[in-house]
């Protein structure tokens, strides 16, 4: 059973009652805010794993939340879930270019939400760990320390940026990513390409990979994901 506290920020009592239901159920803590001040006050009192944050709130909306999050030392780490409504692609590529970790658009399923939940919570270890060790995800092998990758047993020749790039998305998978947080990640802030670079990099990517490609997903208008394995 997970141990985790979850701090749900909604305004929507039924819509909060219901996750947290489910996330009771489950084995998480959880705590409650409705509006965005006093999401901004639990978050510095109950320090939660994790904050589930609904962009559509009353007096502060939740981007305005989450980018107040992201610049105090004491709650930048907590990584933050966006829920949104249908439609809003703009307002969650911006919230995940403020760093939030996902986005679930609404309405979604109590199983939808807690593979979210939990893939986010659990993303960090791998991460760590695919720098040192191979990393196995579908049919994909991809060895750090011999910068090799292969499909089903079968080498495949990688470049440098297609290597990197492969491990980024494999060490996260189901998280999104949009196409600047890609190039901060495998080339570093300063890097003089443009956000549009990674859409011929993927299509290339996905092409030495062959039926394995597939694994690597387009989130429409937002940017990419490796598709979990769960």
């Amino acid at each position: 059973m997970a141990d985790e506290k979850i701090l749900i920020v909604e305004d929507e009592e039924d819509v909060l009652e219901l996750i947290r239901y489910n996330l009771d159920k489950n084995g998480y803590r959880t705590e409650t805010a409705m509006t965005g001040p006093a999401a901004l006050t639990k978050a510095q009192t109950v320090g939660p794993d994790l904050i589930l944050l609904d962009l559509m709130l009353p007096g502060v909306d939740g981007l305005e939340v989450c980018r107040t999050l992201k610049k105090d030392p004491k709650t930048n780490a907590i990584p933050v879930v966006m829920v949104t409504a249908k439609g809003t692609e703009a307002d969650v590529v911006t919230g995940l270019e403020m760093g939030a970790a996902d986005y679930i658009t609404k309405p979604f399923s109590p199983r939808v939400l807690l593979a979210r939940i939990r893939a986010v919570l659990r993303r960090e270890q791998p991460a760590e760990a695919a720098d040192n060790q191979t990393l196995r995800i579908h049919d994909i092998e991809i060895d750090a320390g011999r910068h090799r990758v292969a499909v089903k047993g079968k080498d495949i020749p990688m470049t440098s940026t297609e290597f990197s790039l492969l491990r980024f998305l494999a060490a996260r998978p189901g998280w999104v990513f949009t196409r600047y947080q890609i190039v901060d990640a495998i080339h570093g802030s300063d890097y003089p390409v443009t956000d549009r670079s990674i859409d011929v990099q993927i299509v290339g990517l996905r092409k030495k990979l062959g039926s394995a490609g597939k694994t690597i997903e387009t989130v429409r208008g937002v940017g990419y994901r490796m598709k979990d394995q769960s």
